[in-house]
């Protein structure tokens, strides 16, 4: 019966589920990605895609995202969705600013945690506790940040010499760590614009260049994550309650107690993240200026099929095309046209290789016309470079969506006692 019961808790891997990469392939299909950005890169005449500054704001503006993408892979490994990331991270801003003008950016951040936590908690209590249906319960919250922060913002920022009912006044920076001497060689080669060096060295100095302590603390968060939910028993039990609740109770485990630690999690790390944009991002609180983030944070843990490495990557592709609309505008994303027309050759020639003939006919029709915008154009309209993170968002989850693996228990209702 034991034995029965051991195998019963342990997640069955599905036939003909996506297979492990391993390192060398990885490692080659990075390669592959590089050299054909370096090959866009000289034939458009772009230099800045891969540009330290353009690497250094990808990573600004992708840590706000994967925060929240991390936040949410920590709730539905337990079984609970969490549309409320946004109403998490608004509390995080507001909570944030409000602490760091007054004690200093560090405080501020643990406020932040603490403000998204109090909106992870209450998700908790309303979903595990009283049963509410995940979805109302997550865009209600989102609903009360909004009423909350701007009632508390009539009484703490209003009056105040800098502040107003809709902003905070400006909280100091957090420190930033630039390598002397590394920093600036690698800055110098990436503007030698040599084939797939230059860009090599872009990137690098990106990551050496003006970057936060906070940042270097969320990026860190990832591998702590994986090692937590994948390598500790902590994280068995947590992510047993998103397989099977059921099953995990009958082997004593508290589903409960482990889907509140979860949720109350995932609100901190939607907090953490909404401090970051307060404090770091843009140094004061705006009321409205997570702009949708905590959504894009759910999508970017999809496209990463409920993974924390998958969750970093779908936050970095938005932060880079987002950090390429603000540099460069609608040279970059011009570019970027004839990139993705590549990509989908490449992509037609695989589904052939499967025997998928109707996706291979659709996906080179595709590139026929995204090859023919960018020969036939210099640049693309104001309003595609605006909605270009957003549209890269939508097209990367709707290729993806058919290799997606949600945790089997994510969003199903349960109630204490089920495995007796």
């Amino acid at each position: 019966m034991s034995t029965s019961k051991s195998t019963a808790a342990r997640p069955v891997p599905l036939k003909g589920g996506r297979r492990t990469l391993s390192l060398p392939v990885v490692l080659l299909i990075i390669a592959g990605a590089l050299a054909l950005v370096s090959l866009v890169r000289l034939i458009s005449g772009a230099n800045d895609i891969t540009s330290v500054g353009q690497v250094a704001g990808a990573l600004e503006l992708a840590v706000p995202i994967g925060l929240a993408g991390l936040g949410g892979l920590w709730a539905e490994r337990a079984g609970v969705v969490n549309i409320g990331l946004e109403g998490m991270m608004v509390l995080g801003t507001w909570f944030g600013a409000w602490a760091g003008f007054q004690w200093g950016p560090w405080m501020g951040v643990l406020f932040g945690i603490l403000g998204g936590c109090l909106g992870g908690l209450l998700h908790a209590v309303i979903t595990v506790t009283f049963g509410v249906n995940h979805i109302v319960s997550g865009v209600a919250i989102n609903i009360l940040a909004v009423g909350i922060t701007r009632y508390l913002s009539n009484f703490a920022f209003d009056g105040v010499q800098g502040g107003s009912s809709k902003q905070s006044p400006r909280v100091d920076p957090i420190d930033k760590i630039t390598i002397p001497g590394l920093s600036d060689w690698l800055q110098d080669l990436q503007q030698q614009h040599r084939f797939l060096i230059s860009d090599i060295a872009g990137i690098l100095g990106g990551l050496v260049t003006g970057l936060s302590l906070l940042t270097v603390v969320a990026l860190l968060l990832i591998p702590a994550t994986w090692w937590i939910l994948w390598r500790t028993p902590f994280g068995l039990r947590l992510r047993s309650c998103g397989e099977s609740p059921v099953a995990a109770e009958t082997l004593g485990v508290n589903v409960y107690k482990y889907k509140y630690i979860a949720v109350t999690v995932s609100g901190g790390l939607a907090g953490l993240g909404g401090a970051f944009l307060a404090i770091v991002a843009t140094g004061i609180y705006q009321e409205g200026q997570t702009g949708g983030r905590g959504y894009i944070g759910l999508a970017a843990m999809i496209f990463g099929n409920w993974m924390p490495g998958g969750m970093a990557l779908g936050a970095g592709l938005f932060g880079f095309t987002d950090s390429l609309k603000l540099r460069g505008g609608a040279e970059n994303v011009h570019a970027m046209l004839l990139l993705l027309a590549i990509l989908l050759v490449i992509a037609v020639f695989w589904q052939l290789y499967r025997k998928k003939y109707v996706a291979a006919v659709i996906s080179a029709a595709v590139s026929a016309l995204l090859f023919t915008w960018y020969f036939l154009t210099d640049q693309v309209p104001s309003q595609f470079v605006d909605a270009a993170p957003y549209v890269t968002t939508l097209l990367v989850l709707s290729l993806s969506a058919q290799r997606l693996r949600m945790p089997k228990a994510d969003g199903v209702p349960y109630r204490k006692g089920e495995g007796k």
